[in-house]
């Protein structure tokens, strides 16, 4: 990955508040992104459920990165469309929660292929410190025509 300047992660992202999980893009070029996250410690993380995050929200983590790599061709392009979380393949959670992993999540995605309709990208979440696998699949990407009134 090319090492650029690294514009603000919240500002790529159709999430606010809280929502926002990531806390700093990485690196990225033109079909791969990684960020860093630390919410996932968050007493506040609202995709909290009864005291723990699940690892299936690592999904979540993964579809922002992705997110923040489309905002980011499609701002090299100035194409006027947002990506929707079309479908999820091959899901798999190696752990059953995140939030007692200590150290920062490193996300990762990979556009595997890009058409007019959309894309299709790969994801890992990993502890940062040890490289552990937490959770990683596919996901489809569709391309929307975004309103320009919308923010």
């Amino acid at each position: 990955m090319a090492m650029q300047p690294m514009p603000d992660i919240a500002g790529l992202l159709p999430q606010r508040g809280a929502m926002v999980l990531l806390d700093e893009l990485v690196a990225y070029d033109e079909r791969t992104i990684r960020c860093r996250a630390q919410s996932h410690r968050r007493r506040d993380n609202p995709l909290a459920h009864r005291g723990m995050l699940p690892a299936w929200a690592g999904v979540e983590y993964g579809a922002q990165a992705m997110a923040a790599h489309f905002a980011l061709s499609a701002g090299a392009t100035g194409a006027m469309t947002v990506g929707l979380l079309g479908a999820l393949r091959d899901v798999v959670c190696a752990v059953e929660r995140l939030d007692d992993v200590a150290s920062p999540l490193r996300i990762d995605a990979e556009r595997l292929s890009r058409d007019a309709a959309g894309s299709i990208y790969a994801f890992r979440i990993t502890a940062e410190d040890d490289d552990r696998l937490l959770v990683h699949g596919r996901a489809t990407v569709v391309q929307q025509v975004r309103d320009p009134q919308a923010r």
